[in-house]
């Protein structure tokens, strides 16, 4: 059968690229490396851009554990791929494992979009963060240029990214939480050390003084870029007992079902305004699409594509099941 959009592949089919996808209309040639990856929306929204570009190609799932990444990325050039994006848990473990990695992606400490050379070799992009900083704009009009930031899960890949973000815009505060508290130390010194120069006030809190009301009615906005909210079980990083209202809420993980995380649920009967992680998805998504092919990639096209086709707003999105199935 021909692969759907919700088709995951895995880091053994790589060895056999070719053969295992022929079945497909169109070559596969780009793809999202995770663990756990099958719940990621990314193929229809950069299938959308590919048809909308009239390019001879299709994106996919490959489902890549940790002790397979090295494998997986070494075998990309080989398989046909003209490049790759990252998800948990991959973001910071690639760095070592590539060719070339672009300043700014060593700068922020993460790599989430690779690029096949001419010559094979691999270079890695983080798109993470610009994405972040575009996706913060639109959707709550917030400058991160002296603004106060909370950062749950600050430690991880895609944390450790916004974080270095936030302090090359300049923000005013960054409070750093993670559940390991020597991680987010060892962050505060990495960070501190990059930004020579910042007045960015940098601080780190225990997990559980991230719930306390005083400390989120301190910081303008608060993102979450742990994977809590991702699996079915979890349950909100933030009670909604301890939300201000009217507080800026951004969480980066989102649910194929289209449902909102649990953070979110929390957030809005506490009267906070939110944004959901697919805000952030299409930009990054835009900016790796651009180092993949260059020129300007179609945005439409590609919120069309989370969309389900119909041009629903990413607002609308959060309140009802997507079908990524186009």
């Amino acid at each position: 059968m021909p692969p759907s959009e919700h088709s995951v592949y895995h880091a053994e089919d790589l060895k056999d690229w070719p053969a295992v996808t022929t079945h497909g209309r169109q070559p596969l040639r780009l793809a999202v490396f995770g663990d756990p990856v099958a719940h990621s929306v990314s193929p229809p929204m950069h299938n959308a851009a590919l048809l909308a570009r009239g390019i001879h190609a299709r994106y996919t799932r490959v489902h890549v554990r940790p002790d397979e990444l090295a494998g997986a990325l070494a075998l990309i050039a080989r398989a046909g791929l003209i490049g790759v994006n990252l998800t948990i848990p991959h973001k910071t473990a690639a760095l070592p494992l590539l060719d070339a990695v672009d300043p700014h992606a060593a700068r922020l400490g993460a790599v989430n979009t690779v690029r096949v050379e001419a010559d094979g070799s691999l270079r890695g992009f983080n798109t993470d963060g610009p994405g972040f900083v575009r996706a913060v704009r639109a959707e709550f009009g917030l400058e991160l240029a002296g603004a106060r930031v909370l950062i749950l899960g600050a430690a991880g890949g895609a944390g450790r990214a916004l974080a270095a973000q936030c302090i090359l815009e300049g923000c005013q505060r960054l409070v750093l939480v993670n559940r390991t508290p020597e991680k987010a130390r060892d962050l505060v010194a990495a960070l501190a050390e990059r930004s020579t120069g910042s007045s960015c006030e940098l601080e780190t809190l225990p997990w559980t003084y991230a719930a306390d009301a005083g400390v989120l009615a301190s910081v303008d906005l608060v993102v979450n870029a742990s994977s809590v909210g991702l699996r079915d079980g979890d349950e909100s990083p933030l009670p909604v007992s301890a939300v201000p209202e009217g507080l800026r809420v951004f969480d980066t993980v989102y649910r194929a079902s289209g449902l909102a995380t649990p953070l979110i649920e929390a957030a809005r009967r506490a009267g906070a305004q939110t944004v959901g992680g697919l805000s952030l998805l299409l930009h990054q998504g835009v900016l790796s699409f651009e180092h993949w092919f260059g020129g300007t990639a179609p945005v439409e096209a590609m919120r069309r594509g989370l969309t389900g086709g119909d041009g629903a707003s990413l607002t609308t999105l959060r309140r009802r099941r997507i079908e990524t199935d186009w």
